[in-house]
């Protein structure tokens, strides 16, 4: 599981360091896709295979669903960590997530994110600022927290 805060910088060549925890945890082979709230997503491997295979049970008549399949997977590129830990981001990637200098590293439970530091900050403040109403919200839905039982459905 992808965990934690860590600030590393993009290097000349577009590569970004991925802290020791998360290789470890990541494996060889890495694939970055676009994300939302215009971050980058990296997944092992593995992981990002079994997002896409979600991704082709829905209809290839819906629009949306069309929509957000070539969202995930047009321009994803598959990686793997260089002996110094690094990965190297493509332009198109670079540019989607806004990143130029320091980079945001952020463990999502099965994924990282990369986001441009100044704008994982600005995310970051507002969303602590909202997470009392978004846990309201959940919990109305039936969802509880760690360790706790889940809450009855209204």
């Amino acid at each position: 599981m992808f965990l934690g805060e860590h600030k590393h910088n993009l290097d000349a060549k577009g590569r970004v360091s991925l802290p020791s925890r998360f290789r470890s945890v990541a494996g060889e082979k890495l694939v970055v896709a676009k994300g939302l709230e215009e971050c980058l997503y990296v997944y092992p491997k593995e992981t990002y295979r079994e997002f896409v295979d979600q991704l082709l049970e829905g209809s290839d008549f819906d629009p949306k669903q069309r929509r957000i399949r070539r969202f995930f997977t047009t321009n994803a590129v598959e990686t793997d960590v260089d002996s110094a830990g690094r990965i190297t981001l493509p332009q198109v990637m670079r540019d989607h997530a806004g990143l130029v200098r320091e980079v945001a590293v952020v463990g999502n439970g099965n994924r990282v994110e990369l986001w441009d530091s100044a704008r994982w900050a600005a995310y970051n403040h507002e969303a602590t600022a909202n997470i009392e109403d978004d846990a309201e919200a959940l919990s109305a839905i039936g969802l509880s927290g760690p360790g706790e039982k889940p809450a009855p459905v209204r």
